[in-house]
C-alpha cells in the first residue's frame, strides 16, 4: 500500500480529465521513478504557474498575466475578434496559427437545462467590447452543438444593430464535436470557410 501523501496525489490526478484511477497510478509510479527528471520540473511548473495565474480581464484568457499575451501582442489585427465558449477552445483556434485577430472567451455556452442564462456568461462584457468600436469583424467560434448553435444565434441578435461583420465557422464541423478535439486541418478548414451570420 502507499503513503496516505502518494494515494492523496494518486486521487488528485484521477480526478483530472482523460485520466483515471489506473492511469493515474501510471502517472505517479512515473512521477516516482524519475523525480529529479520529471517529479521536480513539475512540481517546479506547477507551483510557478498557481503563483501567477490570472484571468485577463480583456478577453477571459487564462494566462500567468493580465492582459494575457494575445491581447498584450501588437502584431494581432485588432479589428478581428473570435468568440469562443471556453478557453480550452481558445488554445485549440490559437493552435493552428490562422486565426490573426484576438479572441472572447464567454466562460460556457447557453443552456437552459443546466441553468445557464446570458448573464451567466461574458455576453454583456463582448457587446461592450463591440460597441467600442475598431472591430470589423466577430467570428463566432462555437461548438457544433445545440447548444453552441443557441448561443451563437443569440450573441448575433445582440450585435445585429451593431455596424461589423458577423461570420462563423463552417458547418463542416462534426455535429456535436468540441473545437478542443479537433485536429488543426479540420480548424484550418473551418476558419478558412467561415461565413456570414444569416
Amino acid at each position: 500500500m502507499a503513503s496516505p501523501e502518494i494515494e492523496t496525489l494518486t486521487q488528485a490526478l484521477s480526478r483530472l480529465p482523460g485520466l483515471g484511477p489506473r492511469s493515474a497510478r501510471r502517472a505517479v509510479l512515473h512521477l516516482l521513478k524519475k523525480r529529479e527528471t520529471a517529479l521536480d520540473p513539475l512540481l517546479a511548473a506547477l507551483t510557478a504557474v498557481s503563483q501567477r495565474l490570472a484571468t485577463c480581464g480583456t478577453c477571459g484568457n487564462v494566462d500567468t498575466s493580465d492582459p494575457c499575451a494575445i491581447c498584450a501582442d501588437p502584431r494581432r489585427d485588432t479589428r478581428q475578434l473570435c468568440v469562443v465558449e471556453e478557453v480550452a477552445d481558445l488554445w485549440a483556434l490559437e493552435r493552428s496559427r490562422l486565426f490573426p485577430g484576438r479572441f472572447h472567451v464567454l466562460g460556457g455556452k447557453l443552456s437552459a437545462l443546466d441553468g445557464v442564462r446570458p448573464e451567466d456568461l461574458a455576453i454583456d462584457s463582448l457587446i461592450s467590447r463591440v460597441a467600442a468600436g475598431g472591430i470589423d469583424e466577430v467570428v463566432l467560434a462555437m461548438n457544433a452543438t445545440l447548444e453552441g448553435q443557441t448561443t451563437a444565434h443569440y450573441i448575433a441578435e445582440r450585435l445585429e444593430s451593431r455596424p461589423v461583420r458577423l461570420t462563423q465557422l463552417a458547418h463542416g464541423l462534426p455535429v456535436g464535436g468540441e473545437l478542443d478535439y479537433l485536429d488543426e486541418g479540420t480548424l484550418a478548414q473551418a476558419l478558412r470557410a467561415r461565413r456570414p451570420v444569416a
